[in-house]
């Protein structure tokens, strides 16, 4: 059995070098010490016989207790902690300001050097990073076990990431997210999923539904996993995507927030994928920048950026490289598809109709076939099965997938049997749809453009000044010009449009209050003759 290291310690070296001296000790007390045992100690420790000579004398100064005095080294007091915390690690600007307040000017007085080395040795690399940067820089300097390897579909691991590319998509520029699941045993990839925007539970489903299909164009990689990790994101904590998720027995884990090391396969996927594709393509976003760029980033025409399926396109096929070709070294240096091959685990199908049923958004109550179709939304959906069926109470159950209103999936209301797919009746036309995309764009960008010019008129201005002297307000107005923007931006108040007199006044509900006397009336004037 090895060895166990005592619950208390020491753990250092000083007490295996107290017990040597302790034996030689008595080796010389009874005149049994040798030259060849002087050696041997000084050949463990590494050092000359001379030193373990000194070390005996030590011990014999010590009432037989190896003592050693070791250098002394300057120590950080509380007050040089708080310095450093206040400027954030900045350590040459603590030093100047224990100084200016005398801790620092004790004989001896303390130098710079002595300062710095005082903190290295008593801070580690976290605890300076975290005086910089705060808990996330902390966490680089962090160590995390690794996960035992387990089987295929064992566990699986999602995530979404953006591509650090600008692409073309419709002649304007986007950055695509990309959606996957990659098995932790053997860094399969399963499933994907890419959109043009930011990503939402309908991407998530679709990349399942990719994942848990083998086949075809789904890769022979799938099945159903016993559990999938996802992060605290929104759309991964969505009632759609956990039902879709547990409906065949899958457990879902929902790991704590700021870990991404807790799911470490899908993050080093996110890595690889910025380093061995995007910084290849045009329009990466990341790219080091010249001294003669006037702007961080490099800019790129629009007819210099690959277009959206292009961009798709390369991205199939990079994971096509990662799942045949590209080996890994926790692998034993195989391909995700030789170790997924190798894996004699039994793979669990699933129907896809019944997949595409599962992983839909269901709508509550059920819905009555009516001569003009399903309503739903403000819309009728119909579909050709539906001729023979309206006006006689059939109710069915609507299911659609997450953002895709122009088509759903009906299936009855008691039986739940699928009955077919229905299209929404009164679909807009292209041309209606990129003028209303147009409006909205105008609207936001005069909503936009009165918002900034609000935050910038709120913001107060005050003159630059190179000595201590009380501020100087810049953007101030004449009484004239401040009462008309009052006045302007009182126009719009609900409180100046109020009408009290639309509503009657309650009565007064309690004895105390004093109801207002009614007006007497005026006695008739007479008339002169």
């Amino acid at each position: 059995m090895p060895a166990t290291p005592p619950p208390n310690g020491p753990y250092d070296l000083t007490t295996l070098r107290n017990a040597s001296i302790q034996r030689l000790l008595r080796l010389r007390h009874d005149n049994r010490l040798t030259t060849a045992a002087l050696r041997g100690v000084s050949e463990v420790f590494q050092v000359s016989p001379r030193t373990v000579r000194r070390w005996m004398d030590n011990a014999d100064a010590h009432d037989g207790t190896y003592t050693p005095q070791g250098r002394r080294h300057f120590t950080l007091t509380p007050a040089m902690h708080d310095a450093l915390t206040r400027w954030c690690g900045n350590v040459t600007a603590a030093y100047r300001e224990l100084i200016k307040d005398g801790l620092l000017n004790h004989p001896p007085r303390v130098t710079l050097a002595t300062f710095h080395r005082a903190v290295h040795r008593e801070l580690s690399p976290g605890q300076r990073a975290a005086l910089r940067g705060g808990e996330k820089a902390r966490r680089r300097h962090d160590v995390h076990g690794q996960r035992p390897p387990g089987f295929r579909n064992d566990a699986w691991e999602t995530d979404h990431v953006e591509a650090s590319v600008w692409v073309n998509f419709k002649g304007q520029p986007h950055k695509p997210w990309i959606t996957w699941f990659i098995d932790h045993a053997t860094a399969v990839i399963c499933g994907i999923a890419i959109t043009p925007h930011t990503p939402s539970r309908e991407a998530i489903l679709a990349a399942f539904r990719d994942a848990v299909l083998c086949g075809e164009h789904h890769r022979p990689f799938g099945g159903i996993p016993a559990l999938v990790r996802v992060d605290n994101g929104r759309d991964f904590l969505s009632p759609t995507v956990e039902n879709a998720l547990k409906a065949f027995g899958a457990e879902l884990i929902v790991l704590p927030p700021n870990s991404p090391y807790l799911k470490g396969t899908v993050e080093s996927l996110n890595a690889a994928v910025k380093h061995t594709l995007f910084m290849g393509l045009p329009g990466y976003t990341h790219a080091p920048v010249s001294r003669r760029d006037k702007r961080p980033t490099v800019t790129w025409d629009i007819d210099e950026l690959l277009h959206y399926e292009a961009f798709v396109t390369l991205v199939l096929q990079w994971v096509d490289w990662w799942n045949h070709e590209h080996t890994i070294a926790r692998l034993h240096r195989r391909t995700p598809a030789q170790a997924w091959q190798a894996d004699p685990t039994p793979i669990d199908t699933i129907d896809p109709l019944v997949l595409h049923t599962y992983t839909l958004e269901r709508h509550g109550p059920p819905l009555t076939i009516t001569s003009k179709g399903v309503h739903w939304k403000g819309a009728y959906y119909v579909g050709d099965w539906m001729h023979g069926h309206s006006n006689a109470g059939e109710q069915v159950h609507l299911r659609h997938e997450p953002h895709h209103y122009h088509q759903v999936e009906l299936y009855d209301a008691d039986t739940g049997r699928y009955r077919g797919p229905a299209t929404r009746a009164d679909e807009m036309t292209p041309q209606q749809a990129r003028a209303l995309r147009r409006a909205w764009q105008r609207e936001a960008d005069h909503f936009a453009a009165k918002r900034n010019k609000a935050r910038k008129n709120a913001r107060a201005r005050y003159a630059a000044t190179s000595a201590p002297v009380p501020p100087t307000l810049l953007n101030r107005l004449t009484a004239q010009e401040a009462a008309a923007q009052l006045r302007d931006l009182q126009a719009g108040d609900l409180a100046a449009e109020a009408r009290p007199d639309l509503l009657p006044r309650p009565k007064p509900t309690s004895e105390r209050w004093t109801a207002p006397k009614a007006d007497s009336p005026k006695p008739p004037t007479q008339e002169k003759p």
